[in-house]
């Protein structure tokens, strides 16, 4: 009786630790059931039991608990809590995306009742508002998703019948058929002072009035792509939810996509409508989009052309709004994308690919990595387009990447840099080469020589074939540039020499 206690006790991320372990060895609760009668018949778990174990509700016996660990080779005390490494609890899920997960154990501390009581004060304490954490819950079922969203693609193309090509003319006449009407109205891009201090231009660009009026700024009838999209998220309001609850205000500038232009007294409240707008709004982006650039077609558009940001030419929308649905459409899944005004001010983000922020935190780093391309044009704005290969550490593994930048000014007269990028080293495993091995090598040149390095040939050869092989040409022009050493820090550099140090002496690695 006294051992069955002790391990009670012990036992918080038992439950946890044994699904992991089951799924990383892709095993079904009934073939793990199955091994276990095999060894023991009279201590194995049923399925129904095993399922309570994993859940936390059941903990097993002594006995059964070292016909679990037998299967999986492991000492019974590995399944208990001393010093849990945070690779055994937390989910492969959990992961994925560019938020780092955390196991939610012991499960009794994140019960929704406890939940519903921490999240309003942790927003209190730390000054993020109930639309920023919306926001991010948000982006991380994107991420995780992989911005999968076949509902919404469907919904698109059954009003957009898969038309490549939209004029604002094709939009009006669907929001007509819909029953909303169009008025018109004028004003001018207004100076703010956002929180960050920045000096900026802000341009309300549209907003919308129940139960059935959608009012258009006059300056976007000399901006067609964004007056198309702005239609196209009132054509998905009403689509998708009835006109319920569209009370959007869409806006250029530096006014984050987190903040309520509707109403902009700032709030540290967690609340459900909140949350509820926040989503819709995300859905009706997302339904613009796939009604402007239709999966299969867009796809095949993109094929042709190699994947050039150029080719939002052809189909009459903006270069953010063809950079964003790459991600979607592409059958390559480790994308990601950055729509940036400044350091730390993002109007959009995705990171399906799970690569870190560029500015990491901005609360204790304010002098962010300017080997990073976003940072590089936002400082010195280049006319055409800019490709780059990067190493950045991701936890313990040093990873390639490749992106392509776009300076920009928006409608409104402000600077800004779109960049969408891809992580290469599945790729690289995917044709039998050895990421890992790669990308040491080119960070190990790219510390020699204070950052930055020309990319060996011989690298260069395979990252070719790689390019070839996804079809995305921005990679081959990324190759003959030189690969840059980026963080999510800035000058006060961890690496020990710094990569900033020019010395030729500099050939120590060490993790960030």
């Amino acid at each position: 009786m006294t051992a069955s206690k002790s391990l009670i006790r012990q036992s918080h991320f038992l439950g946890t630790k044994v699904r992991n372990l089951r799924k990383r060895n892709h095993l079904t609760m009934e073939d793990l059931s199955s091994r276990c009668i095999r060894l023991n018949p009279e201590y194995a778990p049923s399925v129904s039991y095993l399922s309570m174990i994993e859940r936390g509700k059941r903990v097993p016996s002594i006995e059964m608990l070292a016909v679990i660990a037998e299967v999986f080779q492991k000492s019974p005390q590995w399944f208990l809590d001393d010093q849990p490494e945070q690779i055994d609890i937390t989910p492969d899920r959990g992961s994925r995306g560019g938020i780092n997960g955390m196991a939610l154990e012991p499960s009794f501390l994140f019960s929704q009742d406890i939940l519903q009581i921490a999240i309003p004060e942790m927003l209190s304490q730390t000054g993020i508002t109930g639309r920023q954490f919306a926001q991010l819950l948000i982006r991380a079922h994107q991420e995780s998703l992989q911005n999968h969203f076949p509902d919404l693609e469907r919904a698109a193309e059954n009003i957009g019948l898969k038309k490549l090509n939209l004029t604002v003319e094709d939009l009006t006449d669907i929001a007509r058929h819909l029953g909303l009407t169009i008025h018109w109205f004028s004003q001018a891009p207004q100076d703010i002072q956002d929180e960050l201090g920045i000096c900026a231009k802000q341009l309300i660009t549209s907003y919308f009035e129940s139960p059935n009026r959608i009012y258009l700024n006059e300056v976007m009838k000399h901006h067609p792509t964004r007056l198309k999209y702005d239609l196209a998220v009132y054509i998905g309001h009403n689509i998708l939810h009835s006109k319920d609850g569209c009370k959007t205000v869409l806006s250029i500038g530096h006014t984050s996509s987190w903040e309520d232009m509707a109403n902009p007294q700032t709030s540290y409240e967690l609340n459900s409508k909140d949350i509820l707008q926040a989503w819709r709004d995300f859905e009706s982006s997302f339904f613009a989009g796939a009604l402007l650039c239709p999966k299969v077609p867009f796809r095949q558009l993109l094929d042709r052309n190699g994947y050039e940001i150029s080719v939002h030419q052809k189909v009459g929308v903006s270069p953010s709004v063809a950079m964003r649905r790459m991600t979607v459409v592409s059958p390559y899944p480790y994308w990601h994308y950055f729509d940036a005004y400044g350091e730390g001010k993002l109007k959009a983000v995705y990171r399906g690919n799970g690569i870190p922020l560029p500015w990491g935190n901005m609360r204790t780093v304010n002098d962010p990595c300017q080997h990073w391309a976003v940072f590089r044009q936002l400082k010195h704005p280049q006319s055409s387009s800019s490709a780059q290969i990067s190493l950045l550490n991701v936890g313990d593994e040093p990873r390639i990447y490749c992106c392509e930048s776009l300076n920009l000014v928006d409608p409104a007269g402000n600077n800004r840099v779109l960049c969408a990028g891809i992580d290469l080293n599945p790729a690289i495993n995917a044709q039998g080469g050895d990421a890992r091995q790669m990308a040491m090598e080119l960070k190990e040149s790219c510390v020699r020589n204070g950052g930055m390095s020309a990319i060996p040939s011989a690298i260069q050869n395979e990252l070719t074939t790689l390019a070839k092989i996804l079809n995305i040409k921005w990679i081959e022009r990324g190759i003959v540039n030189d690969a840059r050493l980026i963080c999510p820090r800035g000058s006060v550099c961890p690496r020990k020499p710094s990569c900033y140090n020019t010395s030729p002496d500099n050939v120590i690695v060490t993790d960030q």
